[in-house]
């Protein structure tokens, strides 16, 4: 094996009450592309800060280009090239292409006499950069008019604009379409090609085996094997992450579809929905496919209110139903966990508790003030139920790790005992091991009636767990497949407008 690139030798860190990281060896080599995996609180998070400068290890060696190294703070690491892309894009919406690129790197080079920047070889340089990827980005557009794909081409360009020797991709695929993840694959083998090497970090496991070298599995704190990724198996990856066989990461049992609870006659919204008609069942998952703007989300919204409809029917329990903003939603019994779980389904600063309780606050009210002891005790049972990973239910949800925010972004429209439950991707950046759980509370909870829209951009859990899957293309149903039915295939030539 060649000489490693970034060499991690007895990595600890602890936090108050928890240890992190114990003793973790891991090595990446030029040209590699190597793979990271472990549930939520594995300690992947803390090793890429560590890489990165974010933390500092209470013991351990760090060796980068064959030397010994440190990196007191992220800019020093950003400096040595390393460089990292999260899952959330750490962009200025309204500032332009160009100015992301260079921001809070206004290279001396670059510079002309005095405090001026020289524009013109920024612009220059970055269009070297942005053509050598072999995609286009207008340098002038402001960011927020970019999509989720070409957002993530910013982050690279100036990744690459920086010299990286080292880029550590965190869930990179979370945002995206498949097109555009087939997109990413080919630029990272091109990344590859020319020396850099890549950190991988994907709760899907098929990425792994489409794109890594060799794959690093973490479980609370230790490493627990290298390998190289053609030697091992997706099942083999599974046990060793959660140290157990998982006994079906889609348990979907067979139902017997009661009523309609919900029935959606002709909604039409602008050009973003046309006509979309159809009926959830008491007991059933219906699957939502598309690809990125073809309408699922803009339909969640118009049913929970959000951005209601123009036109069109709905129907709850066969009783007509006008939903003009969220609030009305829930009392309605329709529950809504949102796609963007930070912005949208926690108020971060609030302790997971204060989440856990957000939409059952005037049940738990007397005379207009919160009994906090009912309070705590709704929260520890889905802390309970859910297996929330918290040190405690006054701890704040910012504090808690993505799978486990969302697990409680779950538990609070459940404490609601919603009849409707909306899921936009539930288990986008949840570890396989909390992924299996919430596909068995969804099992479990359409098995008591509850009817689940869910929106999901995994095909496989669409196919999985969906008892019908609806096919929507430019704000449109173009069809519906049985369980029976479905495949992959049928579901993009739908998807893709073909059919």
């Amino acid at each position: 094996m060649a000489e490693p690139l970034l060499q991690l030798r007895g990595i600890t860190k602890q936090f108050p009450g928890v240890l992190a990281l114990d003793g973790v060896d891991f090595a990446l080599t030029t040209g590699e592309v190597h793979a990271l995996v472990g549930e939520n609180g594995a300690g992947k998070s803390t090793l890429i800060k560590i890489i990165s400068g974010v933390h500092q290890p209470d013991a351990g060696r760090i060796d980068y280009l064959g030397a010994p190294a440190t990196f007191p703070t992220p800019r020093a690491a950003a400096d040595r090239g390393i460089a990292v892309i999260y899952q959330e894009v750490a962009l200025f919406p309204d500032l332009s292409v160009l100015e992301n690129l260079y921001v809070g790197a206004y290279l001396r080079p670059l510079r002309t006499t005095g405090r001026r920047v020289d524009w013109a070889r920024m612009r220059a340089r970055a269009q070297e950069v942005v053509a050598s990827l072999g995609v286009e980005l207008d340098l002038g557009a402001p960011v927020h008019r970019l999509s989720a794909a070409q957002q993530q081409l910013v982050e690279i360009a100036r990744a690459l604009l920086r010299d990286a020797r080292v880029i550590i991709m965190d869930e990179p695929t979370g945002p995206l379409a498949q097109p555009d993840v087939e997109r990413l694959f080919s630029l990272i083998r091109q990344l590859r090609s020319r020396g850099v090497g890549i950190v991988y970090i994907s709760h899907r496991l098929e990425e792994i085996f489409a794109v890594a070298d060799r794959v690093t599995v973490l479980r609370d704190g230790r490493r627990i094997i290298t390998a190289p990724v053609a030697h091992t198996s997706r099942d083999a990856l599974i046990h060793d992450m959660v140290g157990r066989t998982l006994d079906a990461l889609y348990p979907k049992t067979a139902v017997n579809a009661g009523t309609p609870v919900l029935e959606v006659d002709a909604l039409g919204k602008d050009a973003a929905l046309a006509d979309v008609s159809f009926v959830l069942r008491r007991g059933e998952i219906v699957g939502l496919a598309g690809l990125v703007g073809s309408g699922r989300t803009t339909l969640a919204h118009a049913l929970f209110g959000i951005d209601p409809p123009e036109r069109g029917r709905v129907r709850l329990d066969g009783i007509d139903a006008r939903v003009s903003h969220p609030g009305q939603a829930r009392e309605l019994g329709i529950a809504y966990i949102p796609e963007e779980r930070q912005r949208q389904g926690l108020v971060l600063p609030f302790s997971v508790g204060e989440n856990l309780s957000l939409a059952i606050l005037r049940r738990l009210s007397r005379l207009g003030f919160v009994d906090h002891a009912r309070e705590a005790a709704v929260a520890r049972d889905f802390v309970r139920r859910l297996d929330i990973r918290t040190p405690g239910i006054n701890v704040p949800a910012a504090a808690l790790s993505g799978g486990n925010q969302q697990k409680v972004v779950v538990g609070k429209w459940l404490a609601a005992q919603p009849r409707v439950l909306i899921m936009d991707e539930p288990t986008r950046g949840v570890d396989v091991g909390a992924k299996a759980e919430i596909h068995r509370l969804m099992s479990e909870l359409a098995g008591r009636g509850l009817g689940i829209l869910l929106i999901s951009s995994e095909l496989p859990e669409l196919l999985g767990m969906s008892d019908r899957i609806l096919v929507m293309h430019r704000g449109r149903i173009t069809g519906e497949l049985r369980r029976d039915e479905a495949t992959q295939e049928k579901i993009m030539t739908l998807a893709t407008g073909a059919a």
